[in-house]
């Protein structure tokens, strides 16, 4: 009985493996996880009022007057918790100025998040910039590129066009040419007409 119970128990367990495998080869990588509420209700802040107020914050932080105010600061509380009653002291010295040390820490927890926000924003503004850069040079380079073909052709064109000097030599040379000629040739004499019965010869009047 127990030996005939086994094959259909193991039959379920792989039937229900097999079922599991495929369940995971469905649900993969490409298929996205779906949203879950959150456990607690999470805060809406406005990020671009908030990304300006913390660049604002960290420039400040990084100016002279907030280091010269840190350091009065740190020296009146230090001299007050040193200087004065034991009574009136609020953060004595026997306790290594506790409280001071906890604010000075609590400003540098909120200092570090809010100027690597400030930085993310500036880094994101200059990848702006870089990529308007990168678009202008690339038109300024295609202009370029352009006006040096125009630039080409018009020379090529120019070649071919007949300059005044060009035009002048080759009529100073027609001339020349002519000159010859006319110099080459034999003066043309006079027709002579024959007067038969008077036996004078009379020059054929000219047309």
């Amino acid at each position: 009985m127990a030996d005939s119970a086994r094959p259909g128990l193991r039959e379920r367990v792989s039937a229900r493996r097999r079922e599991q495998a495929a369940n995971l080869r469905r649900t993969g990588l490409e298929v996205p996880l779906e949203s879950r509420r959150p456990v607690l209700p999470t805060p809406q802040v406005d990020q671009e009022a908030f990304g300006r107020w913390s660049e604002r914050l960290a420039r400040f932080l990084g100016t002279p007057s907030f280091i010269v105010g840190l350091t009065v600061f740190c020296v009146v509380w230090i001299g007050w918790n040193t200087l004065t009653p034991p009574r009136l002291q609020f953060d004595p010295r026997a306790l290594n100025f506790t409280l001071l040390t906890l604010i000075l820490s609590l400003q540098a927890s909120y200092a570090a998040p809010l100027i690597l926000l400030a930085q993310n924003r500036q880094a994101d503004r200059d990848r702006v910039a870089f990529e308007q850069d990168r678009l202008r040079g690339e038109r300024a380079l295609a202009d370029t590129e352009y006006l040096a073909r125009e630039v080409a052709a018009l020379r090529i064109a120019l070649r071919d066009v007949a300059t005044r000097d060009f035009v002048r030599s080759e009529l100073r040379d027609l001339v020349e040419e002519l000159s010859a000629e006319l110099a080459a040739r034999p003066p043309e004499r006079p027709a002579v007409a024959g007067d038969g019965a008077s036996g004078r010869t009379t020059a054929a009047p000219d047309d």
